[in-house]
């Protein structure tokens, strides 16, 4: 891989580049707290000590952290009869990655129901129109090719690591920029279908513009620990 002189990180509105950062740092006590209230549905931070044999300090303490990486949430609960409303504490979308799931297993599973049924022809027509689908969301939102080349990786890195792909993009001293994905959502998914990866490729070469190279440097499917694209305008390509 070519060297590099500067690394900018790709930001997400919806913070997804931090959730999946975060994944791994939930302790046994935060787990309980959050399998209670998916159990049981919205609690104060009292219920929660009571039913866990927990402090209401511990809980409010394991609480403010969850509710800091996105996994859990206050609401108000509306008054019945007299007193004051109460707050209670419900899950929120970060949550979901604490749970176990079949998402990649239905995926691969949905994948060779297809090739049975369509035959290689008809799961490479389905990809393909995947692939037009994502150049129409990427374009929606990639500034036009009037833009610098770096404006345009960087809107696109962004636009993946919404996407759960954690991307960053490199400058490359002899020119250009790397794009690099450090992780891969739909892996089990290319691993049965290669043609996702290729069609991903003509994705990049297409919303980036005619004018512009990219030539894939790293595979994940290879055994390489990421994936890495370089990403040139015309003028920069080898002669």
């Amino acid at each position: 891989m070519t060297n590099k002189s500067s690394v900018f990180f790709a930001n997400s509105e919806n913070g997804a580049y931090d959730e999946l950062m975060a994944q791994e740092t939930v302790t046994n006590a935060q787990k309980r707290l959050l399998d209670r209230i998916k159990r049981t549905g919205p609690m104060t931070a009292g219920h929660l000590a009571e039913m866990l044999g927990m402090t209401d300090v511990a809980v409010r303490q394991h609480l403010t952290v969850l509710e800091r990486d996105g996994r859990v949430r206050q609401e108000r609960r509306p008054v019945q009869g007299r007193g004051r409303p109460s707050m209670v504490w419900s899950l929120a979308p970060g949550a979901d990655q604490v749970f176990p799931d079949r998402h990649a297993d239905l995926t691969v599973d949905l994948i060779n129901a297809m090739r049975r049924e369509f035959g290689e022809e008809g799961l490479a027509r389905i990809v393909a129109a995947r692939a037009d689908e994502q150049i129409d969301r990427y374009g929606a939102d990639l500034p036009g090719t009037h833009a610098p080349l770096e404006s345009r990786v960087q809107s696109l890195a962004a636009q993946r690591t919404a996407e759960g792909y954690m991307a960053e993009v490199a400058c490359e001293e002899g020119g250009g920029y790397l794009l690099i994905e450090h992780h891969c959502p739909i892996c089990p998914a290319a691993r049965i279908c290669a043609g996702l990866c290729a069609a991903e490729l003509d994705v990049f070469r297409r919303v980036l513009g005619p004018d512009v190279s990219v030539e894939r440097t790293a595979h994940a499917l290879a055994g390489e620990a990421r994936c890495a694209y370089l990403i040139q305008g015309a003028s920069q390509e080898p002669d």
